[in-house]
């Protein structure tokens, strides 16, 4: 069988041990799974209390399950859902009473997206926008990956994709009939104007995308300069809590000190580095080399 036509699932939720865990399943022996562990499905998308059994019948978890037929779920494949509470044994046991039911296998890193873009449930920009999502660490982060999650992104592209074929129809109809006259130039002339139009569209959201790339993957600070002039105050006052030692002798800070900020919603990493100067010190050599170097890069 194609890895494709296999059952995946996975742990959906955070890492054990947690107060609940999501498994999830995906595939054409979900509901297989679901009987095998919970008795018959429950109603679609209704949730289910019920005793999970492994195969030799012990008792695994008091859980909730829940049934996803496709191509109505998440993937366009049938979905089980195991809540079950997030202990590691619990989880353990879980995932081998799964696992030993045929032609089910542990899903591979963004596989549940993947069959998700593959079956026409999200477009590449909607991918993108959950994996945005789910690493958002600012409430700035969140709504912009939660816009292109909605599928507004994608939404604008198939609508420039309409305007370039009826563009490129006008311009065509204007080839076949070539020979009648004034048709070519009454068809040229809209299809430029919709051509220039847009144009001017994509250029403007092309020049917004560094912006909208420097918020997704954050802003990198580096606080640099001689020593003794307030670089470890400067990052403490920043970070509101001591990260930095601040003392009056010159070579105090030797290594790359990181502190990760919000700063209104945008994610910032301010580094303070060893004061730069001439040194016979090799440490503080090091130091003023990687200094130098996290600088460069910020």
């Amino acid at each position: 069988m194609h890895p494709r036509d296999q059952t995946i699932f996975a742990l959906s939720s955070g890492r054990a041990p947690s107060a609940i865990a999501v498994v999830r399943v995906s595939g054409s022996q979900a509901g297989t799974v679901l009987t095998a562990l919970a008795g018959r499905p429950p109603t679609p998308r209704q949730a289910s209390r019920r005793l999970l059994h492994d195969g030799t019948g012990q008792p695994i978890d008091d859980a909730v399950v829940l049934w996803f037929p496709g191509p109505a779920s998440a993937t366009g494949e049938d979905i089980a859902e195991f809540h079950v509470h997030g202990g590691r044994a619990v989880l353990a046991a879980l995932l081998a009473a799964i696992s030993s039911i045929p032609n089910t296998r542990a899903a591979e890193p963004g596989e549940f997206t993947r069959r998700a873009f593959e079956n026409g449930k999200l477009d590449l920009t909607e991918a993108e926008g959950l994996d945005d999502l789910i690493h958002a660490d600012t409430d700035r982060q969140r709504r912009q990956a939660l816009r292109q999650l909605q599928g507004l992104l994608g939404d604008r592209a198939r609508d420039w994709r309409e305007r370039i074929i009826e563009a490129s129809a006008l311009i065509e109809a204007g080839i076949d009939f070539s020979d009648e006259g004034d048709v070519p130039a009454e068809l040229r002339a809209p299809a430029v104007k919709a051509i220039r139009n847009l144009h001017d569209e994509i250029a403007k959201v092309l020049a917004a995308q560094g912006h909208s790339e420097r918020l997704r993957d954050g802003l990198v600070v580096a606080i640099a300069g001689e020593p003794n002039v307030g670089k470890s105050t400067l990052m403490n006052q920043l970070a509101r809590r001591e990260v930095a030692i601040v003392s009056p002798h010159a070579g105090t800070t030797r290594d790359v000190i990181e502190v990760q900020l919000d700063l209104d919603g945008y994610p910032v990493t301010v580094i303070d580095t060893a004061g730069i100067r001439e040194t016979d010190d090799p440490v503080e050599q090091e130091g003023v080399r990687r200094a130098r170097a996290r600088a460069e890069d910020a």
